[in-house]
């Protein structure tokens, strides 16, 4: 009897879920369903796994890569909802500040500090949430919908860094592989979460297209440099924000381990 009562649960159960259009939703096998499509645990091998891999990225000894591990989807969710994301993103911030604390400005309105814009100072994570934090292939055409919305929140600890920086008399500028235009909307989109008086915002214009991302900001900051500017912090969730030519005195580099832009 117990045999009987047991397979007609199980048959029960398969029936429900493949009738779920009709399914009365108070009716008691409902939770039990749901429940079968939770979160499992992330295990203790996958989680080391995971941690050495996003530490090799941070430290750019990654080859390039297109994709997160598939087995690090729930490792990445976890960690970028969690307390460490945002306590490695307040992390980077106080360490700016000391040092942007000790440098001695001219006064003649060319010392400048360099942000990059996505993953730095907007956080673009409604966007990453709904594309497996970078377990998908970046599409250019959805994140440009994406950004067209302007919804983009500010990074609390980044905004605080750059209150500080224009308060010490810093000249900042910013400079993101956004192209030229979208200028508009990323201008409302910094305005709206907090961010002001910035000396030039640079994107990418006609001319830019097609070039990687250290080429093309390598390019901006010799400017900056040619223009009779000193670069003494440069901020960027990406090593290709931060490297190349006419680097800054000090480079801080923020956590992001959803993408890699060469």
């Amino acid at each position: 009897m117990k045999a009987f009562y047991t397979i007609f649960l199980f048959l029960s159960l398969v029936y429900v879920s493949s009738c779920h259009e009709n399914f009365d939703p108070h009716t008691l096998p409902r939770p039990l369903i749901v429940d079968l499509y939770k979160k499992l645990p992330i295990s203790e091998d996958v989680a080391l796994h995971c941690t050495s891999w996003r530490f090799a990225g941070e430290a750019n000894n990654l080859s390039p890569w297109k994709t997160i591990p598939q087995e690090c989807k729930d490792y990445v969710d976890d960690y970028i909802n969690g307390k460490a994301y945002k306590s490695d993103l307040e992390r980077v911030s106080r360490e700016a500040i000391l040092y942007a604390q000790t440098v001695e400005l001219k006064g003649d309105g060319k010392d400048i500090w360099v942000f990059d814009v996505d993953e730095t100072l907007l956080s673009n994570l409604p966007y990453y949430a709904d594309h497996g934090y970078g377990l998908e292939i970046f599409d250019n055409v959805a994140f440009d919908k994406w950004v067209d919305k302007g919804t983009a929140e500010a990074i609390e600890s980044s905004l605080k860094l750059y209150e500080e920086l224009v308060k010490l008399g810093f000249k900042v500028f910013l400079l993101t592989g956004r192209s030229e235009r979208r200028r508009n909307v990323t201008v409302e989109n910094l305005t709206k979460s907090g961010f002001h008086d910035w000396e030039k915002l640079i994107l990418r214009g006609a001319e830019d297209q097609g070039k990687p991302a250290t080429q093309f900001k390598s390019e901006k900051r010799s400017q900056m440099v040619e223009e009779g500017y000193r670069i003494h912090g440069n901020s960027g969730d990406q090593w290709s924000d931060l490297s190349g030519s006419a680097i800054s005195a000090r480079s801080f580099k923020l956590p992001n381990p959803m993408y890699y832009i060469a």
